[in-house]
């Protein structure tokens, strides 16, 4: 299956510390694809390389073929490329259905059919239209986060984090509507700390230390790694 994003040699630095050590990761199209690893691994940043937020020292970052480095944030985001932020990010003081309106805020057709779909995937944002994001709870939030994202109809959609500080039930939730997202053909790049919901939910994964690539296979194979198991998912050895 082809690439839908080739990353090759991502340099990426904050004043003289480099926190992207030159990294290299593919991600086929159709699939979901997990970047787990300890906070400041450089995760995160990664993210924001390939949506045009931070500029990288040195790289390539092609999607569908066509180079990332150098454009603009919402000119990759017209591309198909879309971030959904830890922390949720959205407007406190616009409602529910003002945040999905901004989601699509490049586009110039009716949203009509779109807001539909948000609805359908999370019925509780269509309960609280009116209500302003800010009296959401985390869980709501990161529905409306994740509907705001999807309101640019994306090709691939990353997520940082969409688990963070939800109940288990909640994350249960959110990894089905992945899966779901993923089922209707957009690609999933996602960073998640909970690495058992991540690796068992990803066809493929990357661990990452301290800027570097360390280890990648399908999500499965890292899954059933002992070193996997003791670093990343609580489990001693044998």
């Amino acid at each position: 299956m082809a690439n839908i994003l080739e990353i090759r040699d991502l340099v990426v630095s904050y004043g003289g510390i480099e926190a992207v050590k030159g990294i290299s990761l593919d991600v086929p199209e159709g699939k979901i694809v997990t970047l787990i690893g300890a906070n400041g691994a450089g995760k995160s940043t990664t993210l924001k390389a390939i949506a045009g937020l931070v500029r990288p020292k040195s790289a390539s970052i092609r999607f569908q073929g066509e180079e990332l480095v150098g454009r603009a944030s919402d000119d990759i985001v017209s591309r198909g490329v879309t971030l959904v932020p830890e922390g949720r990010r959205v407007f406190s003081n616009l409602t529910v259905l003002e945040n999905l309106k901004i989601g699509a805020y490049l586009r110039k057709d009716d949203l009509k059919a779109d807001i539909d779909y948000i609805y359908t995937l999370f019925p509780r944002l269509q309960e609280r239209a009116w209500q302003l994001a800010g009296t959401l709870s985390g869980g709501e939030q990161q529905m409306l986060a994740v509907g705001r994202a999807l309101m640019s109809r994306p090709k691939l959609i990353m997520m940082d984090e969409p688990s963070l500080g939800l109940a288990p039930l909640v994350v249960k939730d959110i990894f089905e509507i992945i899966r779901t997202i993923n089922g209707q053909g957009i690609t999933v790049l996602l960073i998640e700390q909970n690495a058992n919901m991540a690796l068992k939910t990803a066809d493929l994964g990357y661990v990452m230390e301290t800027g570097r690539i360390t280890l990648h296979g399908t999500g499965m194979e890292l899954y059933e790694d002992e070193t996997i198991k003791e670093a990343y998912l609580g489990k001693k050895r044998s």
